[in-house]
């Protein structure tokens, strides 16, 4: 492998960083993004519950709000108790914008290394085909060794395609995780709404 590497040529080494970064967000983003972690079961009942036996005091809202995600909406919602059914969702809804802004950290990072990478391998394979012919003397060249060059250099195009299809399939994946997660919290949120408004009313 590591043969391979210096006879792509220098190009490579960005793939290489590209290829470091990716693991790392893809490992990041995959203990990060985990629905026990963002949506915990049972939540939503437990907070109606408290606030129906008798409201819920500020340390509780603040226990509520680093819980989770989803603790951090309802929270929102929950500090606002006390004002219209229109604020409350303006809070909730500003809440669910700064959680969406969290969550979606890091992929478009991602997403780059995913479209960039095959242009990195590209730009590398045209590196090392200007090289290879530019030190044949004319009326000199050896097929062989012009063949051997060539896959040497289209080493860098293979190596940015390796980068891209994992990247590009865990950004969707990651993306479309997101999604259902903030339409979850947008349900569960409007329940919570719901509770407070009609309480209010």
């Amino acid at each position: 492998m590591f043969a391979i590497i210096q006879a792509a040529g220098w190009p490579i080494y960005f793939l290489l960083i590209a290829s470091v970064i990716a693991v790392a967000l893809i490992i990041e983003r995959s203990f990060a993004l985990r629905r026990a972690r963002i949506v915990p079961g049972g939540l939503l009942d437990s907070v109606i519950g408290d606030y129906r036996q008798g409201g819920v005091t500020e340390a509780q809202i603040a226990r509520l709000e680093a819980h989770s995600p989803l603790g951090r909406i309802l929270a929102s919602g929950l500090r606002n108790a006390g004002s219209s059914r229109d604020m409350v969702k303006e809070a909730i809804e500003e809440a669910g914008s700064a959680v969406a802004h969290d969550l979606n950290r890091y992929l478009t990072t991602l997403g780059t290394i995913a479209a960039v990478s095959p242009l990195l391998g590209l730009f590398g394979t045209v590196v090392g085909m200007i090289e290879i012919f530019g030190s044949q003397a004319p009326g000199q060249g050896n097929p062989q060794e012009l063949a051997h060059g060539i896959s040497v250099a289209l080493y860098n195009t293979g190596f940015g395609l390796l980068i891209a299809i994992p990247s590009m399939i865990f950004y969707r994946h990651f993306r479309a995780l997101i999604d259902g997660f903030l339409v979850d919290m947008e349900q569960k949120a409007i329940r919570l709404a719901e509770v407070i408004g009609a309480r209010a009313d």
